[in-house]
């Protein structure tokens, strides 16, 4: 009976992640909930585990649900189509100045929002944008794809950017002012280095000079900017939505630090704009019911029940007799290895699966605070920007290789791992050593 339930557990989970790979189009969520209903029919978790995993996970789902409301509202207010002309206005007709400006942009906007919103968000706006300007398809490629690389790695530096990080942070007992303390410096200086290469590797590749707005393809009457002027100035209506959006994200590490939920102070945030919507717009939040994408909850509590249901079957047993020797050695072997451990299983599994397994394995490993924290952290880095080795390593890179097809741009894997497999190694071990050396200085 136990070696069935073994097989059903290990089975859903491989055809789960399987399933999501083959067929990326199809809701996520579909394949994770199948998943989940056989690893509770098999037994491997049971119904006081079910209790657990959604105390667990209810508080990032609330903060994630939260500041996707936010990217939607953001959204009615025209402010995609008024970043798209802000971006072309300051590139000044460079295309490298453009290049810059939308890596930054997307840094911000996962920032923001979070990884997937912001992929949802910036990934349109470029493929609009770079098809208004008239350029051809290998032109398009470098903003594209360091665009993708860069809103995804972003997640890294604050942990309220990514669901999976909020889950994790819940399961090792760490808040969000201390995640932040520990990883914004040594993740943003990984973030640079990523950048750079990314610019040094599709510089011959970049065009020099870009088309001027009366070059652009654009039909007759049509503008880019058409829906968002709705304000007699746009400009200073959109900067102020954008310092209350700020004030909301700074809001909810003050709420950490003071130990008031954090799920709660982004909630109040959501409220208030969509208020704020209301009056301006006259658009009543009955909207948001359709626009959310509730299956991201769907979706992240039922990978938890397959990891939960691989932890309960002795998984996490396993890894920790190989890796405690070695993590409990010094800070840099546990950044190092838990690092390039969850960069690994990121790319052969998906980072949301990696990560949960790494850090249900090191919570039980017995590990002294100061070198569970940086493991954990470690760990982040591996699923946050050691997955985007492969386009299968995280759910945003799937949705934008979805994305960027129905826009008409074809973007092979060939040319993907062509790019990440001269980035995205360099990276990642920079950014762990840096971690350690960095937590070793000030804490």
């Amino acid at each position: 009976m136990h070696d069935l339930m073994v097989l059903i557990t290990v089975c859903s989970f491989l055809l789960t992640i399987g399933f999501i790979f083959w067929r990326p189009h199809v809701n996520e969520a579909i394949p994770a909930t199948i998943g989940a209903l056989l690893v509770l029919l098999s037994g491997s978790v049971s119904m006081a585990d079910l209790g657990e995993i959604m105390q667990t996970i209810s508080g990032a789902a609330v903060t994630i649900m939260a500041t996707i409301v936010m990217a939607i509202v953001l959204e009615s207010f025209g402010f995609f189509h008024w970043a798209t002309e802000l971006l072309t206005a300051k590139a000044r007709g460079s295309g490298i100045r453009l290049f810059w400006l939308t890596n930054l942009f997307c840094f911000m906007m996962t920032l923001f929002v979070n990884n997937d919103g912001s992929i949802l968000i910036t990934t349109p706006i470029l493929l609009m944008m770079l098809k208004n300007m008239g350029l051809k398809n290998h032109q398009k490629i470098p903003y594209l794809i360091s665009g993708a690389i860069v809103a995804t790695a972003s997640s890294a530096p604050i942990g309220v950017s990514n669901i999976v990080n909020l889950i994790a942070l819940k399961i090792v007992h760490m808040d969000l002012y201390m995640h932040t303390a520990m990883m914004f410096i040594p993740a943003t200086l990984g973030l640079i280095l990523l950048t750079t290469l990314l610019f040094l590797f599709f510089y011959r590749t970049l065009p020099k000079k870009l088309p001027t707005p009366a070059q652009w393809n654009l039909r007759p009457g049509q503008h880019p900017l058409q829906d968002s002027l709705q304000q007699d100035n746009p400009g200073k209506f959109m900067r102020n939505i954008l310092i209350f959006v700020l004030c909301v994200r700074i809001s909810l590490f003050a709420a950490s630090f003071i130990h008031f939920p954090v799920s709660l102070m982004a909630v109040i945030g959501s409220v208030f704009l969509l208020a704020w919507r209301w009056y301006h717009l006259k658009i009543p939040p009955t909207d948001m019911l359709k626009k959310t994408p509730w299956y991201i909850l769907i979706f992240a509590f039922s990978m938890y029940v397959i990891i939960y249901g691989l932890n309960n079957i002795g998984l996490t047993e396993w890894l920790i007799r190989m890796l405690q020797p070695i993590v409990s050695g010094s800070l840099l072997y546990a950044s190092v290895l838990m690092g390039g451990l969850i960069s690994i299983l990121s790319n052969i599994f998906n980072n949301h699966p990696a990560l949960m397994v790494g850090t249900i394995t090191l919570t039980h490993m017995g590990l002294d605070p100061l070198t569970l924290k940086i493991s954990y952290l470690a760990s982040v880095i591996g699923s946050d920007i050691g997955s985007l080795l492969l386009p299968i390593g995280t759910l945003a890179t799937l949705m934008w290789l979805h994305i960027v097809r129905k826009g008409g741009v074809k973007i092979s894997w060939a040319q993907y791992l062509k790019v990440t497999i001269v980035v995205i190694p360099v990276t990642v071990l920079f950014t762990l050593i840096l971690l350690s050396y960095w937590v070793s200085w000030m804490f």
